[in-house]
């Protein structure tokens, strides 16, 4: 299992945006299609955007489409989650998952390596 470290969680008021990063530990991230989740408090952890290995191929949730972006450098051996436009119900948990193969993928049980979580707290 391969670790993985999320930055760049906060608190912003709504409207406002922030930019999630996703960093191995130890290997490239090149090999691998990456998932971003995110688990409310009291609620299910649930698919939020996935960007293929290439980054050409990504899907959002609805709840998101028009507001989050992830892309991706590999060259830099990193993933992103650009969140703008926030709303109160952004506010979560907010995770990065990765699935070796090319695919983006929707479903948590295809995912082996996570991280460990950053806080998104959206509230005025």
């Amino acid at each position: 299992q391969l670790q993985l470290v999320e930055s760049g969680g906060g608190l912003v008021q709504p409207g406002e945006a922030l930019r999630l990063s996703c960093a191995p530990s130890g290997f490239t991230l090149d090999a691998y299609a990456i998932g971003w989740f995110r688990q409310a408090p009291g609620k299910e952890r649930e698919a939020v955007s996935c960007v293929n290995k290439s980054g050409f191929n990504t899907n959002y949730a609805e709840s998101v489409k028009g507001r989050f972006t992830s892309d991706r450098d590999n060259a830099k051996n990193a993933v992103y989650l650009q969140m703008n436009s926030l709303k109160t119900e952004d506010t979560a948990v907010y995770y990065c998952a990765a699935t070796e193969g090319s695919d983006c993928l929707w479903d948590m049980d295809d995912y082996d390596s996570w991280g460990h979580g950053t806080q998104v707290t959206v509230s005025s």
